[in-house]
């Protein structure tokens, strides 16, 4: 497995496999990688004859009050968790060489960044994007593979890349959870052992409201069973919860599927978030 820092090396490699005739396949991550990640690397290798994946804490993504300097950064054990499932190469560039000190192009997918995490996370979706964009720029891969827990970042993605044509597939994979139904994600690192026993109640609030969905709720009553739930749970600061249209985003007031319930959570420094996809 090749481990590159430099972006043109990184384009010289993949443009080189494309023209042996081989397909690239493409993970983005910011690294810590837990098994959420792994199982879209190893999709990703099924479906392609190159994989490469990136590990970049994009500072651009972060509020100026978030967790930027205290992301948690693995990149030795990221590599050999990486190299030990075949991936090809790992793309992990320094912050310097991504942005340059007078950056001034910006990438913004308008609506669909303007709801849910957006509303809390001003100027978020614009670092996805932008940083997204210019992966996609160096690794020109034929897939790219994003995991269904961050739904609003992956309809974003999917907004961007069919408005600017890049001739991507988009590959959406389930979200992967613990034993106990927590979405697994790097930031369950900050969970207390207190805060981790109590975490899976967030999805099961969801799931209890995706249930109540099926059997003919609307969507605000989908809400106020998580609401309701949550508020039950001591320690849960409950940030929002919305039933959307899995496309637009917008609200869904009326009853059943398809539909998407999403949430964002506080648990001591940990915000979790997580979905639950009720399709038709």
């Amino acid at each position: 497995m090749l481990v590159e820092t430099d972006a043109h090396e990184v384009a010289r490699i993949a443009r080189a496999e494309a023209m042996k005739g081989r397909s690239v396949g493409f993970v983005p991550t910011m690294g810590a990688l837990h098994e959420g990640h792994l199982s879209l690397v190893r999709r990703c290798r099924a479906e392609n004859d190159f994989t490469v994946v990136s590990i970049f804490v994009n500072p651009t993504q972060f509020g100026p009050t978030e967790d930027l300097e205290s992301y948690p950064r693995t990149l030795d054990a990221d590599c050999a968790a990486l190299e030990a499932i075949g991936c090809d190469l790992v793309f992990a560039p320094r912050t310097e060489d991504m942005y340059d000190s007078d950056h001034s192009t910006w990438v913004v997918v308008e609506g669909l960044t303007e709801v849910l995490c957006g509303r809390f996370r001003p100027g978020h979706f614009r670092g996805v994007t932008t940083v997204v964009a210019k992966l996609f720029n160096i690794v020109r891969p034929d897939r790219a593979y994003f995991g269904q827990k961050d739904y609003q970042q992956l309809k974003v993605i999917e907004r961007m890349v069919r408005d600017l044509n890049f001739g991507i597939e988009i590959v959406a994979c389930p979200t992967v959870r613990e034993a106990d139904g927590l979405a697994m994600s790097s930031r369950n690192k900050y969970l207390s052992a207190e805060e981790r026993a109590i975490a899976p109640a967030l999805y099961a609030a969801l799931a209890k409201a995706a249930e109540a969905v099926r059997g003919g709720a609307s969507g605000r009553q989908a809400e106020e069973i998580v609401r309701r739930e949550l508020a039950a749970v001591p320690g849960f600061e409950l940030q929002y919860v919305e039933a959307v249209h899995p496309e637009t985003l917008e609200r869904v007031e009326e009853a059943g599927p398809p539909m998407v319930i999403a949430a964002a959570a506080f648990l001591g420094r940990a915000r979790l978030i997580d979905n639950v996809i009720i399709e038709s």
